[in-house]
């Protein structure tokens, strides 16, 4: 079996993996929908949840769309300029229309087969701008580590602004049995910071034992990896810029969500820490390994969103314009780094 038939099958492998899941997940929220309709006394003949989804749709304001796809393109841009960054300690500063298409190509290829959008990335960069692929790897790795980072960050503001809407969502739904309020109380906190600072202490007193093991040794070497690719930021020329040039690219990502909400009409009035909760959740919806996030993207975007009482087949319908939007314009972008790329080159 050769190379193209094997990367064939892997597509049709990951795309029916996503379109399985965002089966199941349409099949939820179609029940739902059914439910909607013989409580408000709508015959079943009327009830297709397609129809609704598709009027939907087309109900949505798309000049919005395009405002919030122009700040993911930003976001993009930004990327390009970062990584153009950690690339020039290795001798050589490549040129900015590389990187930008080579980012591009990234998203396309990751639709196909996820995750393997970087490896294609840093191969491609490394033949145009004569680089040794391992190196230009090791730049994206250290990207993805910074990444995780902002992640984390992210994370940590959100639940600090919106404590009581998770508290309240987590508390009425099925999870943990609704207890998550008792669970969460001061005197269980409390309780749970002292045994969380116990446990360190026994690490870090037991530390050379723990770190003679083999799974030990294995997670503090992933540690210090991690650490040491943020370290990597001290070393650049212009730091600052970096910093920078991280803040846009999530900056632009939390946009990009929060502006797509004045598309459609049950999202249009959500609050602006609303878009932050939506974009987290929609985030970690991605990082599944199914193409862009497809299923786990929806099915996540319409758990944020019902922190806000949006209602599911609304918020699931939502979810559809932002995916499918996002996604058509990585490939439109991607397909357009691939024609462009070798003719920006031409003369090398």
């Amino acid at each position: 079996m050769n190379k193209t038939v094997k990367n064939i099958l892997k597509i049709l492998m990951f795309l029916s993996v996503g379109v399985s899941i965002l089966y199941l997940v349409y099949r939820k929220y179609n029940t739902k929908y059914i439910e909607e309709c013989l409580a408000g006394g709508t015959p079943l003949s009327d009830c297709n949840f397609i129809d609704k989804i598709v009027a939907d749709v087309s109900t949505a304001n798309f000049t919005w769309v395009f405002i919030g796809l122009a700040f993911y393109f930003w976001s993009n841009i930004a990327r390009a300029i970062r990584w153009k960054m950690l690339i020039e300690p290795l001798g050589k500063s490549p040129r900015l229309a590389n990187t930008i298409s080579t980012v591009m190509i990234t998203h396309l290829v990751n639709l196909g087969i996820p995750r393997s959008g970087e490896f294609v990335r840093a191969g491609l960069l490394a033949k145009y701008e004569d680089l040794e692929a391992e190196k230009v790897m090791g730049t994206i790795v250290t990207s993805r580590v910074i990444d995780v980072l902002c992640l984390l960050i992210m994370i940590g503001i959100t639940l600090v602004l919106s404590f009581d809407n998770f508290v309240g969502y987590f508390s009425e739904s099925d999870i943990l049995g609704g207890q998550l309020s008792t669970l969460l109380s001061p005197l269980n906190i409390g309780i749970l910071g002292v045994l969380g600072l116990l446990g360190l202490s026994l690490l870090w007193k037991f530390r050379e034992k723990i770190l003679s093991t083999k799974i030990g040794s294995k997670i503090w070497n992933i540690i210090l990896g991690f650490w040491e690719g943020i370290l990597t930021i001290k070393d650049l020329k212009t730091p600052g810029r970096f910093i920078l040039q991280t803040v846009i690219i999530w900056v632009c990502y939390y946009l990009m969500t929060y502006l797509m909400f004045f598309s459609f009409g049950p999202t249009a009035d959500l609050a602006p820490v609303s878009g932050l909760v939506v974009f987290i959740f929609g985030t970690l919806g991605i990082v599944i390994p199914s193409p862009g996030g497809m299923g786990t993207y929806q099915f996540l975007i319409v758990e944020g969103l019902m922190l806000y009482s949006v209602p599911e087949t609304a918020a699931f319908s939502f979810a559809n314009i932002m995916f499918f939007s996002v996604q058509l314009f990585n490939i439109a972008l991607g397909l357009i780094a691939f024609i462009l790329l070798p003719i920006i080159n031409r003369n090398d």
